[in-house]
């Protein structure tokens, strides 16, 4: 009867006295943990009492699954408490926010800040599992481009792979949307493009026909934003454009290079994607910024000239 007794008090407290963690606590459980496992972590993150009460509590109150997945626990919770948040899968997510633009080496570093594996293995699934897209652009030579600008929600326990796959999924998405169906990898190059040039969409679509006409004269692009990816590929930029990096030998270089870069230099969002499929119909060859955010357009070289004159004019009265 005692014996019974301390049995059932052990397993009162052990079940139904809060825990609370030392520290805000984050628990991985990954698909394919046993009930046995998942107890086990819970117990090593100090969440539990006791393993052997978790799994008795699991065999007399059956669900349908436990869930997979990254928990955090910040306060004082009890053994049902714990684990009915782990039934109903509660599971913690990092949110990113991945801006219209960004390169790869951007978002890698905003996956990594956000705890969700390394730039550096980003980096390298990015740069090689181009059979992402090999349907949509079979010359892609990496998913630069192809990582849609959004915000994400993961958990630790995906793999880089995945939540690659999720931007994929989502340009994927957008693309059939907004009717991208042919000529993709240069219209996502171009849209790259227009995206460094211009922060307006109300300006994307003129913008983008600045270079279009560029190419259709066989002129040189002489876009400022494909030198500086060029560095970054070299791993040589150093934050600031001068003029000796406009001589940089790279593909990537269109002030050496005629035509197109070999593949986008950042990820447009939708906007600068529709500018890219849909330019404005202008004869304008040149653009250079106003000072205020817009830029001014112009047909010739002497009127560049005067808008570049009017532009540094602009600052000297700042």
């Amino acid at each position: 009867m005692l014996a019974a007794l301390a049995v059932g008090g052990w397993f009162w407290w052990a079940v139904y006295t809060p825990v609370s963690p030392a520290q805000t606590e984050s628990v991985l459980l990954h698909t394919g943990y046993s009930t046995r496992r998942i107890a086990a972590e819970l117990k090593r993150a100090g969440v539990i009492r006791s393993e052997r009460a978790f799994r008795l509590w699991h065999w007399t109150h059956p669900k349908p699954s436990l869930k997979a997945g990254e928990y955090l626990f910040e306060r004082a919770a009890s053994l049902p408490q714990v684990y009915d948040r782990i039934a109903r899968g509660d599971i913690y997510f990092h949110t990113v926010t991945i801006p219209e633009g960004q390169t790869m080496f951007d978002i890698a570093k905003a996956m990594e800040d956000a705890g969700l594996g390394s730039a550096e293995d980003f980096v390298h699934i990015a740069q090689t599992r181009t059979q992402l897209v090999a349907d949509l652009a079979p010359e892609a030579k990496s998913l630069e481009g192809y990582l849609f600008p959004n915000t994400y929600e993961f958990t630790r326990t995906q793999t880089p792979e995945e939540m690659v796959g999720a931007m994929v999924r989502q340009f994927r998405q957008v693309a059939q949307q907004i009717g991208l169906s042919t000529e993709i990898h240069r219209t996502v190059t171009m849209a790259s493009i227009v995206e460094k040039e211009t922060a307006m969409p109300e300006e994307r679509p003129r913008v983008a026909s600045v270079y279009y006409n560029r190419l259709a004269l066989k002129m040189a692009l002489d876009a400022d934003p494909s030198v500086i990816y060029a560095e970054l590929l070299a791993g040589t930029y150093t934050g600031a454009l001068h003029h000796a990096d406009l001589a940089v030998n790279s593909p990537y270089n269109t002030y050496r290079f005629a035509g197109l870069p070999p593949g986008p230099i950042g990820n447009p969002g939708r906007s600068a994607l529709a500018a890219a499929m849909h330019p404005e119909s202008t004869r304008f060859l040149y653009f250079v910024s106003d000072g205020n955010g817009h830029h001014r357009f112009a047909r010739s070289l002497q009127e560049h000239n005067r808008n570049v004159t009017a532009y540094r004019h602009s600052l000297r009265l700042r």
